[in-house]
């Protein structure tokens, strides 16, 4: 993908973002996450288990480097969370090498009770081993932000509400008395003999951007703001991954959709709303928007397609890349229903294809590629 590397340089230049030069930490989160950071290591030595929530998109990139030699001390399983925006096909790969590297791991949809109910029990085989010595233990949840950790544990909470009904009346349940710990602590119980608790207040670690990919990867995903980085520039990344990889190729069998026999055309006037796809939107869409929403999303899949396979440069080149980008960014414009002399018309086409990407409309996918595993000798 030198072609991407080279626009990346280009296109995105370090200077332009808010990324520290050198790497490292971000530079542009908030003074209480550090506070956080520290906060997490303290709960981490009162811990006897470690939950570490990562987006599926992203497995490598949604990691804290900074705080994984802590992690790595501790009994610790690596959820793999949003796995149905994941894509399947490569899935496989990545527990495969979470399982070569000795490392617990197992894809979940955190809203999903079934899907978080194998994780709770892998959970507890981890925790067999010390059974015989603590009467009571805790396990922790962290991850970076917008890795689905609050999802997680309300789901936790609701099977800790079904299998300890005395827990149904409370928000979460008091942990203790713990040897050496004089603050309150708050957990859900999910075991019993020995107790098992999960802490009810998940730890946010700060996201450490080793690069300019890593940063915007996590943007894409979601775990940074956009508007530290901003929504074109999250786009025009998007673009550059989706055409250097051919993914728009494989929707060519979309360039002929029909719905219901006959060629639909989207409604020019339907009003519906890109944020109603989002999760925790109460209204659900009928079927007239869903219809509406299938429908604008296989005119942008036959726009990139269309755009790519009639492109004459190559996309490892990075000029040709980006002069295939703006042009990307027309055709989106048109099949997004966007008014031609909108005056913030990128960004609002970037806004309406990042919305698609994250919920999925696109299909699934993976950014973060499988690393090489030398195998022991």
């Amino acid at each position: 993908m030198s072609g991407l590397k080279g626009w990346l340089k280009k296109g995105l230049g370090l200077g332009d973002m808010a990324f520290n030069a050198g790497g490292g930490a971000i530079n542009w989160f908030p003074g209480h996450m550090a506070a956080a950071t520290r906060a997490i290591r303290h709960r981490l030595k009162l811990s006897d288990l470690v939950i570490e929530v990562r987006d599926a998109r992203i497995p490598l990139s949604s990691a804290n480097p900074d705080l994984q030699p802590h992690l790595s001390s501790k009994r610790r399983v690596v959820a793999l969370n949003k796995k149905d925006l994941a894509n399947p096909n490569i899935m496989h790969k990545w527990t495969h090498y979470f399982d070569t590297c000795k490392q617990d791991c197992v894809p979940i949809n955190a809203h999903s009770k079934s899907s978080v109910k194998k994780l709770l029990e892998l959970v507890e085989f981890k925790l067999k081993e010390v059974i015989s010595r603590e009467p009571t233990l805790l396990v922790m949840v962290v991850g970076v932000p917008n890795v689905g950790k609050s999802a997680l544990i309300n789901s936790i909470h609701q099977i800790a509400q079904s299998r300890f009904p005395v827990q149904e009346k409370k928000k979460r349940a008091a942990v203790g008395p713990l040897p050496g710990v004089t603050q309150d602590i708050a957990g859900f119980k999910i075991a019993h003999k020995p107790s098992i608790y999960v802490l009810d207040t998940p730890g946010v670690l700060v996201p450490s951007i080793s690069d300019i990919e890593t940063g915007l990867r996590l943007a894409l995903a979601g775990s940074v703001k956009d508007s530290v980085v901003g929504e074109e520039r999250i786009a025009q990344y998007l673009l550059a991954v989706l055409d250097t990889r051919g993914t728009p190729l494989h929707w060519k069998h979309l360039n002929n959709r029909r719905i219901d026999g006959n060629e639909y055309e989207i409604e020019q006037n339907h009003k519906y709303s890109m944020k109603n796809l989002k999760p925790k939107r109460r209204n659900l869409p009928n079927r007239s928007d869903l219809v509406y929403v299938e429908d604008l999303v296989t005119e942008v899949q036959r726009a990139l397609y269309s755009t790519l396979a009639e492109f004459n440069g190559n996309v490892e080149d990075e000029s040709d890349l980006e002069n295939l980008i703006d042009l990307q960014f027309s055709e989106l414009q048109k099949a997004l229903k966007i008014p031609h002399k909108a005056s913030e018309a990128r960004l609002m086409v970037s806004k309406k294809f990042l919305t698609l990407f994250r919920t999925g409309k696109l299909g699934p996918f993976i950014l973060d590629d499988v690393p090489d595993v030398q195998p022991v000798s």
